[in-house]
C-alpha cells in the first residue's frame, strides 16, 4: 500500500526541495553567497556557474568577494552580476570583485515577503495538483478493480494526511524566510 503513496510523497519533497531552493537566493540584507547560486559566467563560450569560475566569500556581513581563478574573468564575472536581478554594482579593484549589500528598505522588504508568498503559494498548488494527479490514480485503480473500496478510502486518507503535512512545511518556510526578511 504505502509504495503507492511513497511516489507522491518524493514529489511532494521534490516540491517542497525546490522552494527552499529558491528562498536560499533571495536577499535578505546579508551577504549570502547562494544569491549568486543562478548566475552563470561565460567562461570560454561556456556559461559556467559563478562559483566554478573563483572563490567567494563573505569576510564581512554585507560583503561578498569574487576572486576568480584567472584574472581574465573579471569583466566577465562584473558583466554578468549587472546583467543579472540582483541589483548590486560590483566593484572591480583588477584582482577581486567586490559586492557591497546595502540596507534593505523597508518597501523592498515588504516587496520581498511578497515574493516569498508568492513562491509559497505555487509550491501548495504543486503539492495540491500531486494529490490531485494520486487521488485520479487510485479512483482509476479501484474501478479497474486493482484495488478494494477500503484500499481506495485508506490511500485517500494517506494521500491527504500527505498533503496537509506538506502544506505546513511550505507554511512554515514562508513564515520563516517572511521573518528573517523583515527582521533585518
Amino acid at each position: 500500500m504505502s509504495s503507492q503513496i511513497a511516489v507522491y510523497e518524493e514529489k511532494m519533497k521534490k516540491t517542497l526541495a525546490a522552494l527552499e531552493s529558491d528562498y536560499a537566493t533571495i536577499r535578505v540584507g546579508r551577504a549570502n553567497p547562494r544569491v549568486l547560486d543562478k548566475i552563470t559566467v561565460d567562461y570560454y563560450g561556456t556559461p559556467t556557474p559563478l562559483n566554478q569560475v573563483g572563490n567567494i566569500t563573505v569576510p564581512e556581513a554585507r560583503l561578498i568577494e569574487i576572486k576568480p581563478w584567472e584574472s581574465s574573468l573579471l569583466k566577465a564575472i562584473e558583466k554578468a552580476i549587472n546583467m543579472s536581478d540582483l541589483g548590486i554594482n560590483p566593484s572591480n579593484d583588477g584582482k577581486v570583485i567586490r559586492l557591497v549589500f546595502p540596507e534593505l528598505t523597508e518597501e523592498r522588504r515588504k516587496d520581498l515577503t511578497k515574493d516569498v508568498k508568492k513562491k509559497g503559494e505555487d509550491s501548495k498548488v504543486a503539492i495540491r495538483n500531486i494529490r490531485r494527479d494520486a487521488v485520479d490514480t487510485f479512483k482509476k485503480q479501484e474501478k479497474k478493480s486493482e484495488i478494494s473500496e477500503d484500499d481506495l478510502d485508506d490511500l485517500l486518507d494517506e494521500i491527504q494526511k500527505l498533503t496537509d503535512k506538506y502544506i505546513a512545511e511550505i507554511d512554515k518556510k514562508i513564515e520563516g524566510k517572511s521573518k528573517d526578511i523583515l527582521s533585518v
